[in-house]
Order: structure tokens, then sequence, then C-alpha cells
């Protein structure tokens, strides 16, 4: 864990930025003061290209008085500094509007073990540059010892030890520590008219459960190469394959449309919707604080809230929205412990899995499209519309035949929530928003 000679420091700027601001005139205060400890590294053709090591304390408030906001951040921590930024805090409020769903949350009673949900590796502090550049450097040489590979985007490895805490005028006070660490290639192959790229990374809290040197290059350059002398295609209606990393971006569109910020906005399709089946019964859809060593778990939330599990589809009915405080009384409904600074953000937000493998979905589809890759915005959460040029591997007798390029895919959120006829069981949780392979049974693909 941090030493205790980092902590305590910090928790005892955090409750005098409470006190201060109560003495201020303030009705309610909320502090946050976080203290990090990063590296990166960045190597390209054998070379460093750029390295990082620094580490950094910050501290962001809110204060609140007559219903009325203001906030403030800063990474100056000097007592004259704070004090100013506190009596300006305080004095700003009177420039706001009175909001009657401003405020903390109450007090909670319960309180999360945090040493189960193993946030913290002390391996990754003691992790030297050296090797991490080693690493990075053994990734790409690896990468580029396959011929078929014509240039290296580069590969990198990242560190993150991260100490947070809160405190209150409710009386919560809470501290945690996490660490984060990634070992990542991007890779290019293809002569000058046929170029394509692709990466891989992987990603964890824990130093050893990160893949090998070896394993990060090598999916690289399968990722890449599997592209080569890509096809077009005329534009139709097929089944459509979402490998994980598709999936996991279609369920980070579903988050945006599930969060009350949105909602109470009347920003997203789903506004009003609870208790509506919006997808099948393959679609159980769950937020979790509370996984062991997943990368969006965490004690309590950035109001002080307890993690929790919340299910937010059941086998296709909507039955949550996920709420900060704010968010849950302007709809009327309890917060869900996602608060992330001012707004609202997942936790470990995840499709269920199902019992299929990729290779039987893909094995399943007699004609039609993996999905591998997709550039541009084209995501519309008012109405659910999506349509993005994406890049995949056309499926013929339920092999794959070859790569294709230069189409879009275009449906709607909900429609294709109501189209999954099957979900793979290879969830990996690489990151807070995942899923695993799905199926959609028919989607436009649009080429030539």
């Amino acid at each position: 864990m941090t030493e205790t000679s980092i902590v305590d420091p910090l928790l005892g700027l955090a409750e005098r930025i409470v006190r201060l601001a109560k003495e201020c005139g303030s009705d309610e205060v909320e502090a946050t003061v976080s203290y990090g400890r990063e590296f990166s590294v960045d190597v390209r053709q054998g070379q460093i290209e750029s390295l990082v090591e620094a580490g950094s304390r910050v501290l962001s408030f809110r204060v609140i008085k007559d219903m009325k906001t203001a906030h403030a951040n800063s990474s100056d921590l000097q007592e004259e500094t704070v004090q100013r930024l506190i009596r300006n805090a305080v004095s700003r409020t009177a420039l706001g509007s009175r909001d009657e769903c401003a405020g903390l949350p109450p007090l909670s009673s319960e309180r999360v073990d945090i040493p189960p949900l193993r946030l913290f590796d002390p391996e990754v502090a003691k992790l030297g540059a050296a090797q991490k550049i080693k690493l990075a450097l053994e990734t790409e040489r690896i990468a580029l010892e396959d011929k078929r590979i014509t240039n290296s985007h580069g590969a990198s490895f990242i560190t993150n030890e991260v100490t947070t805490v809160l405190a209150a005028s409710n009386g919560f006070l809470g501290t945690y520590d996490q660490t984060f660490c990634s070992l990542s290639v991007g890779l290019q192959a293809g002569e000058t008219n046929n170029k394509v790229e692709d990466y891989w990374v992987s990603v964890d809290r824990f130093f050893k459960n990160l893949e090998s040197p070896e394993t990060v290059a090598k999916k690289a350059v399968v990722r890449t190469v599997r592209q080569l002398k890509p096809r077009k295609i005329r534009t139709q209606t097929v089944p459509v394959v979402f490998e994980p990393g598709m999936t996991d971006w279609l369920v980070g569109f579903l988050f945006a449309c599930i969060s009350a910020v949105a909602v109470y906005q009347k920003t997203t399709f789903l506004a009003g919707r609870l208790g509506e089946r919006i997808g099948n019964k393959n679609i159980t859809v769950i937020d979790d604080g509370l996984m062991p060593g997943r990368l969006g778990s965490r004690p309590f939330d950035s109001e002080g809230v307890p993690c929790r599990k919340t299910t937010v589809f059941d086998r296709g009915v909507l039955l949550r929205f996920l709420c900060n405080t704010y968010a849950g009384r302007k709809l009327k409904l309890p917060t869900t412990g996602n608060s992330d600074g001012t707004g609202i953000g997942p936790n470990n937000f995840y499709l269920l899995p199902g019992n299929a493998s990729p290779q039987e979905i893909i094995a399943s589809t007699e004609r039609g499209l993996l999905l591998t890759r997709t550039i541009g915005h084209g995501l519309n959460p008012v109405t659910g519309d999506i349509s993005r040029g994406a890049f995949g591997l056309w499926v013929e007798g339920g092999e794959i035949a070859y790569p294709v390029s230069e189409v879009t895919i275009a449906g709607n959120l909900e429609q294709i929530l109501s189209r999954v006829e099957m979900v793979g069981n290879d969830l990996d949780f690489r990151a807070p928003v995942c899923g695993p392979t799905i199926k959609i049974g028919a989607l436009t693909v649009a080429g030539e």
C-alpha cells in the first residue's frame, strides 16, 4: 500500500478543506485529493521517442451554499493557495442559480472492504525504469521480426500508482490505492498502395497478469496482416459478428444512452423507458464496481457513495439508469454509486457472456461480416442511430474468406440489441466497459 507518510498529509488536507470551507460559510463541502506516480515510455524503431516519469498531487472540491454550487481544483497545495481557492469558491456560489437538487448524498452506513477488491499491486511500484523500457523495446523487436510487417507505430509501457482521498461535510472520509500497467504495440503492413495497420494492448492492475512481450507482439502481427489485400463488397444486409473490441464500443454507446444525465436532459432515446424491453433475451448488462482486480472497481464513487453491483438490463428489459446523487434527484431515483467527478461514469460495465465460443459463432454464419475495426463518429444517442466506417473479414460457409475494407455499417442500437442471436464466452475485461463476441442477425453493410 501507499506509504503512511503520503496518505496522512492527504487526509489532513482534505479534512482541512472541508473545515475551512464551512468556516467561510459553505453549507456543504466535498474535497478530493489525489497523489499519483506515472511512468510511460514510447519506443519506435528500437529508440526511445518519449519518456515520462513524474509524480503529481491534485485537489478538487465543491462547495454548496443556499443550494448554489461552485467547483475549484488545483495542483498547487500550498496553504495560502488553498485558502484563497476556498474563499473564492464560496464567494462564487452567490453568482449561481439555486438548484433544489444540489447537495451531497446522505452518509451511508455501508462500507466496502477494500483489500478484497485487489486494486493495488506492490510489484508495479518496484519495477525499475530500465525494466519497463526493456519490455517496450522487446515487444517491438519481436513484432518487427515478422517480414510481413513493414513499419512500426511504436511500442509503449505505462504504469500508474494512484492514491485517492475523499472527505465531505456529511461525515464521509475514505481513501484507497490503485495501480495500472499496460504494454502495447502498433504495426503497419503492406506496400505503398495497400497499407494496413492495427495494434494490440494488454492492460491490468497487476504486473504478473500482463501478457508477455511475445504474446502482445504476435497478437498485433496477426491482427495487422489479416487485413492485407482487402476486397470491396456490394451493399447488402447480412449477419455481422462483433469481435470483443467492437462489442466494447457498442456497450460504451449503450452506457452513454443509459446515463441519467442524458436521461434528464432528454438526449437519449431511452429516456422514459424504464421497464420496457429494449433488447432480446440475450441482453443482460451489468455495472459492478466490486469485482476483484478489475479495472473499473473501486470502493466508493467520487461522492463517497459505496459502489455496488447494478443490473441495468435483464434479458433485454431496461431496469435501471445509472445515477449520481444530482441526476438521481432530478429523476427521483436513487444513486447507483456511479458519480465520476461532476458527471456519471461506468464502474465495470459489461454485457454478460454467453456459452458459445468465437469459433462456433463464426461457424454458424453462412455469409456475413466479422467486424474488426471502425472509424469515425456516427453515434447518435438521441435516436440510437449508428453509422461508422468499418473494416473486417468476410465470412463464407462458416469460415473466414478474405479481408474487407471501404464499407460502412449502419443500424439502430435498439434494433441491434433485439437482433443479437449469439453471445460469446470470451469476455475478458480488458477495459472497464466491455463485452464478448456477439452475432447480430442482420445489419446493413454499405459497400459498392
